[in-house]
């Protein structure tokens, strides 16, 4: 039965994917038609309707993330396809309502906001099953993949079975190699994925070689030279193949939209944010009396130091270090305020008057520049830009996450700018808002190791 199943996959889950689509669609048009005929019967309404309904919900499928099990964990697939749908339905909606009173401009009202909220309902609930039951199915088919780790050390082990560790249904960790060792690619034979993790490229490429030639599944984590090489162009000079890459930078009307976009963005964030900034401000004073806002120096485009704004979460005159597990300096409010990032707020101030962008890197405090820096002196290139609110790292990274790991996404997002890559990841920060670990702080202590790297032999070593 599986064998048969996994023959014809790939047509099977394009399918369930547009079903599951086009339910999400037909919910909100069904419920809808309650007040609005037309958009179930065959109109210039319904027509329209399902167009807009098509093109807005892939458009933000493209900015969230699609149906995609198998690849992702059931809680991420139904925070994006649930916030897809949200603002897909939010759009349509007011395009109906708009339609519905072409005749009379005076007359628009915002008619069937029960029948919206309760087929968004509807929709989370179908989208929650439709994914859950896709992830079972998925695994009822695959079993996790027999993984080996190629790495260079305990810390780098560490980091890497951490992410690996939150998908177990789809990797399983068999071995662990040391690259050094030189039977390395002989004992690589069996597996069906390979992970490398922060080896000297030259070793890198050898495995990856061999992976490409023996059809093994690979990840490994890029270097500056990767970042460089993706933003490259294919260019040919008369016979001669070349990856061309141009020293850019934002151009004028890049840098002009930018702040725009900055200043009315967080004008607007102000207004909108203004009750909570009051509830924050009085629950910070209240608690134990002290100041309302943290400031600190931090680092900006070209090293330019300014001083960041931030609700207080911490009790005043303690240690600054990096926030551990049950930290103690963290205060009851402040503990509300980091987890909905409720904190932050207070930069908008910064974005207003031209010390940050809305997307950029996240700024990092002086010290920490100059130590990462010392340790990784790429980490340098990130100062290339102007610091941010918001970005691929404070997206898709922790508090926690290696700097590397942090630089890696932000020369992703340097390296590859445009304007709707700005649009895109303003959209994505709503997500940061629903998981739980993206405010996952570092371990205070000895964690217990659950697997243990083993330095090649010397008469082993290459």
């Amino acid at each position: 039965m599986k064998e048969n199943l996994k023959k014809f996959e790939t047509l099977m889950w394009m399918i369930i994917k547009w079903i599951v689509y086009i339910c999400i669609m037909f919910i909100f048009m069904i419920l809808l038609s309650e007040e609005n005929e037309p958009l179930m019967k065959l109109s210039r309404t319904m027509g329209i309707t399902l167009s807009t309904y098509v093109i807005v919900g892939l458009l933000f499928l493209t900015i969230y993330g699609r149906y995609d099990v198998g690849r992702r964990k059931s809680k991420p697939i139904v925070f994006s396809l649930s916030l897809a749908t949200l603002f897909t339905d939010i759009i349509v909606y007011l395009q109906l309502m708009i339609m519905n009173t072409i005749t009379d401009i005076y007359g628009f009202r915002f008619r069937s906001l029960e029948e919206l909220a309760l087929a968004y309902v509807l929709q989370v609930l179908f989208i929650i099953l439709a994914v859950y039951a896709g992830n079972a199915l998925f695994f009822t088919i695959h079993k996790p993949q027999k993984c080996y780790v190629v790495t260079s050390s305990q810390e780098n082990l560490d980091a890497i079975v951490r992410g690996i560790s939150k998908y177990k249904k789809q990797y399983e960790i068999v071995e662990v190699f040391d690259y050094r060792d030189k039977m390395l690619l002989r004992k690589l034979k069996d597996a069906e994925t390979v992970f490398i993790y922060n080896i000297p490229i030259q070793h890198r490429a050898e495995v990856t070689n061999y992976c490409y030639k023996t059809r093994k599944n690979v990840y490994f984590n890029p270097e500056i030279e990767d970042i460089i090489e993706t933003s490259s162009e294919f260019y040919i000079l008369d016979d001669v193949s070349m990856l061309n890459y141009n020293v850019k930078g934002l151009t004028m009307e890049q840098r002009i939209f930018k702040r725009t976009l900055d200043v009315v963005l967080s004008f607007i964030m102000l207004i909108l944010t203004s009750p909570i900034w009051i509830i924050s401000a009085i629950a910070v004073k209240v608690y134990d009396g002290g100041s309302i806002l943290f400031k600190q120096d931090r680092a900006t485009i070209n090293g330019k130091v300014f001083q960041v704004y931030k609700f207080r979460t911490m009790k005043e005159n303690v240690e600054n270090r990096p926030v551990t597990d049950d930290d103690d300096r963290i205060t009851k409010p402040g503990k509300v305020l980091r987890k909905f990032r409720i904190d932050e707020l207070p930069q908008l101030f910064n974005i207003l008057v031209g010390d940050m962008s809305f997307v950029g890197p996240r700024p990092e405090m002086v010290e920490n520049v100059e130590a990462y820096t010392d340790e990784l002196p790429e980490f340098k290139y990130r100062l290339r830009v102007k610091a941010g609110l918001t970005g691929y790292a404070q997206i898709s990274g922790k508090y926690n996450t290696t700097p590397k790991d942090k630089l890696m996404m932000d020369m992703m997002y340097i390296e590859n700018y445009n304007v709707f890559k700005d649009i895109q990841l303003l959209f994505q920060t709503a997500i940061v808002l629903l998981k739980s670990d993206s405010t996952e702080a570092f371990h205070d202590g000895e964690e217990k190791k659950e697997y243990i790297f083993v330095e090649a032999k010397e008469e082993e070593m290459e």
